[in-house]
């Protein structure tokens, strides 16, 4: 029989607020089994017409930082080969809530408003996956279009989700995918694949500050509205 007293949606609810982006790791690998546990979990996900269009890379060890090499030398030098563009332009309060969480992670770190070098440089620390022993490149098939991609979305989700149940930290990174190209090459993935975006993944460091902040989120008002006429 279903219980049906709160208890269970309480369990989501507690793995949501302790979620974060994660930008600090422990070089710890995770244990195999671990990896797969979340993977299995995550294959739940719901999708179109149950496709599961998903397909993920996991680099690790020796891997990993072969690959963190190529793909940092190429976001070094201005490459940008991403499969999904970018969003045309951010307004109102998407705008807003960006420039909030950009200014948290800058001030966390100390760094001035408008340092552009700063910026630049914070962002390049995508391409060392943050100091991750682990990152996971999620890619789709090119003929779902924007339904493998929203497939995927779920899917990172659901990743993230049951990696925090299980004690450990990711965080999603879209940076990645702009180097679709290298991405491709470098694990001889199809050319009928789709980056979608990577995911660096570990045991966090909690002793550094860059984790030490969260951003907010919208009240269910601004985002929500009941028509029940």
């Amino acid at each position: 029989m279903e219980r049906n007293d709160g208890s269970r949606i309480g369990v989501l609810e507690e793995l949501l607020g302790e979620r974060f982006s994660c930008r600090a790791f422990r070089p710890d690998p995770v244990p195999r089994p671990t990896i797969e546990r979340i993977l299995k979990a995550a294959q739940r996900t719901a999708s179109w017409c149950n496709s599961q269009p998903w397909q993920v890379v996991i680099a690790s060890g020796e891997a990993k930082e072969k690959f963190r090499k190529a793909i940092y030398a190429s976001a070094s030098s201005g490459v940008d080969d991403g499969d999904f563009p970018f969003p045309r332009e951010y307004r109102g309060v998407y705008l807003q809530r960006r420039r909030e969480s950009g200014f948290q992670l800058y001030n966390t770190l100390g760094i001035p408003r408008g340092d552009k070098a700063a910026y630049a440089k914070q962002a390049l620390e995508n391409f060392n996956f943050f100091g991750a022993p682990h990152v996971a490149i999620v890619h789709t098939d090119e003929a779902l279009g924007v339904y493998g991609a929203i497939d995927c979305g779920a899917y990172v989700s659901n990743f993230m989700l049951a990696a925090q149940a299980l004690g450990l930290g990711t965080i999603p990174q879209a940076a990645l995918a702009h180097q679709s190209g290298l991405i491709r090459r470098h694990f001889g993935i199809g050319d009928d694949r789709r980056v979608v975006c990577g995911i660096s993944f570990g045991f966090a460091d909690r002793d550094h500050r860059i984790n030490s902040y969260r951003t907010s989120r919208a009240d269910v008002g601004e985002v929500a509205q009941f028509v029940d006429e």
